[in-house]
């Protein structure tokens, strides 16, 4: 019994495409063809396919089963010890992928909240997901779970008010929220040392880091807001150097 194209498709549980490819790439040999010029495919063709078919269902690349002449029963071990290590992290990406999925919907946040922050999405302005999105890149693991615990401890109003202040702002608004913001830029380098020096903890360059907050800053914020931020940097370390070495120390645990 012979079978058209489409009839080997169907039978295989395939595509016409699909057999067309696999004859362009060599895996499937052209069969004969009828007198009226139709293809007309054989057992041994159909055999074939579904061995084919079979070693791509275990994610074998189709270059792989080509260089490997699936049809003598030759793709070697180490091809699929690589693909089972790929599968492994696809389906590792894939439970994580749930489980923010998961942990979205329980929150009530945006689907594009930056990981580990969906808790406190409500709080985050635009500017601050957009800047969480660009640390994500800039820094490590470790660093995005200690701005998440910032993020999560921070109930003070001033974030919020310097998200809403305007461009215009005058010089008691921005010395007041300043000042305020200064104290919790402050008690974070208390509490978190490497924010001092942050280089170890970079997936970037230093130079890139800098270059890139900066135009993050610069562009996601005002220039009132900027120097607000500016203002609130030097009224932190003047909290710090109010301290002391030996009251810092004490505070970070160093007794």
């Amino acid at each position: 019994m012979a079978w058209s194209t489409r009839e080997l498709a169907d039978l295989a549980g395939t595509t016409v495409n699909t057999i067309r490819h696999y004859h362009r790439i060599g895996l499937l040999a052209e069969p004969e063809r009828r007198g009226n010029g139709y293809k007309q495919y054989g057992v041994a063709h159909l055999v074939c396919l579904l061995r084919i078919r079979r070693v791509v269902e275990l994610g074998v690349p189709l270059s792989d089963i080509t260089a490997a002449r699936v049809s003598d029963r030759s793709v070697p071990p180490e091809v699929l010890r690589r693909v089972d290590t790929e599968l492994a992290a696809e389906i590792e990406r894939l439970r994580k992928a749930r489980e923010d999925i998961a942990t979205v919907l329980h929150e009530g946040a945006p689907p594009d909240t930056p990981a580990g922050f969906e808790s406190v999405a409500g709080r985050l302005s635009a500017a601050d997901t957009s800047l969480l999105h660009i640390y994500s890149r800039l820094y490590d693991a470790d660093a995005m779970k200690d701005l998440q615990r910032m993020a999560e401890s921070d109930t003070d109003p001033a974030n919020a008010e310097l998200d809403s202040l305007p461009p215009d702002a005058d010089e008691a608004t921005r010395q007041d929220l300043a000042e305020r913001i200064g104290r919790i830029i402050a008690q974070n380098l208390v509490d978190y040392p490497w924010l001092t020096d942050p280089s170890e903890r970079m997936n970037q360059s230093e130079r890139a880091t800098m270059a890139t907050f900066l135009n993050a800053v610069t562009s996601l914020y005002n220039e009132a807001q900027r120097d607000v931020l500016a203002r609130a940097g030097v009224h932190a370390q003047q909290h710090l150097r109010a301290l002391g070495p030996d009251e810092l120390a004490r505070l970070r645990g160093g007794e």
